[in-house]
């Protein structure tokens, strides 16, 4: 009865993370109907910008909780989405909105001289830095305990406990990045 709105962020929201996701996260999480949700696109900061979106609407008094954060499924759905439909005076005047995030990555990182070796170098380090503060106990209270149910290769359901960040890799090595 506390939550009062649910933001998800989604880049791709079509196909099994389509029909606004947010509603069926907030209906699968239990939430009565009546709690409002919202599916927002901001494409590689969906999530963050779902996460910020409720804070400013908490600050500016419009709520007091909500849920946010973000859901993707990069297996399901094709880089680009099922139906790629670019408008031909957009891809005429400004082809760039169509730019992919990763060939934007490589242009800001050619613009602003920033070499494959430090980026790696930075990823190196902050996958460190992120396992050592998973050891030390910092991130526990970031992260809220949830009963998942996840699948096995048979399709055999089993419920796990998530309370740490499980993308983490601390194993990640500067040879394997490069």
């Amino acid at each position: 009865a506390d939550v009062e709105d649910v933001l998800i962020g989604c880049a791709m929201p079509e196909g099994e993370q389509g029909m606004n996701v947010a509603r069926i996260c907030a209906l699968k999480a239990g939430l009565p109907d009546s709690v409002p949700a919202m599916t927002i696109n901001r494409f590689c900061s969906s999530g963050v910008q779902s996460i910020a979106s409720a804070a400013q609407a908490i600050r500016g008094g419009q709520y007091e909780v909500a849920i946010a954060g973000g859901t993707e499924s990069m297996t399901m759905i094709p880089m680009g989405g099922h139906k790629v439909s670019a408008n031909p005076e957009l891809m005429e005047k400004h082809p760039e909105v169509y730019t992919s995030m990763g060939a934007t990555a490589e242009k800001v990182a050619a613009k602003f001289n920033v070499s494959r070796e430090d980026q790696d170098k930075f990823a190196f380090d902050s996958q460190k830095k992120a396992a050592i503060a998973r050891t030390e106990g910092k991130l526990k209270d970031e992260i809220a305990p949830i009963k998942v149910r996840v699948f096995d290769d048979a399709g055999k359901a089993q419920e796990v406990m998530v309370s740490e960040d499980t993308i983490m890799r601390p194993e990640t090595t500067l040879e394997g990045l490069t």
